[in-house]
């Protein structure tokens, strides 16, 4: 790293510590002239592009991600806090899946998956919108669908 005072390149670590957003921020000495200064390493990340149902490429953009998933939770029990923390869910899946194109139905998928476990309503409206019902009967199957799971659900935990 080289000093922002006098250039040279040769310098020691001082202080290393973890930031809030995963980055690792250094306190340094430039060993010639004895200034210090803070250096921020962040994670290095391949771009993930998502593959429209036209085909189109796009850069993966969580404003859109979040935006879709607060439309689905409106006025719904579900806070902020919960809506980033399944955002940052579907993102580490996504980076540890180690692909660097996912298809939207795939992400749509995911994102199904966390709404489900925050909140039936916002999952069924997102799905209504992702899936495209097209009449009351494919609306119909996915809330039987939803409700089976939900008694399953219950009978594991009263079997307990």
């Amino acid at each position: 790293m080289k000093c922002p005072n006098c250039g040279n390149d040769d310098d020691k670590v001082i202080d290393s510590r973890p930031t809030e957003n995963s980055s690792i921020r250094r306190r340094r000495e430039c060993k010639v002239c004895g200034r210090r200064f803070t250096t921020y390493e962040i994670i290095d990340t391949i771009p993930i592009y998502i593959i429209k149902k036209d085909g189109k490429r796009e850069i993966y953009d969580r404003n859109k991600l979040m935006s879709g998933m607060i439309k689905a939770c409106y006025k719904r029990p579900v806070t902020d806090a919960q809506l980033e923390a399944a955002a940052d869910e579907i993102e580490a899946e996504m980076q540890n899946s180690l692909k660097s194109e996912y298809e939207s139905s795939d992400l749509g998928v995911l994102v199904m998956d966390k709404l489900r476990e925050l909140d039936e309503v916002s999952y069924v409206r997102f799905a209504s919108v992702y899936r495209e019902f097209k009449d009351v009967e494919t609306f119909m199957k996915e809330l039987k669908d939803l409700m089976k799971k939900q008694k399953k659900s219950q009978d594991k935990k009263s079997a307990k």
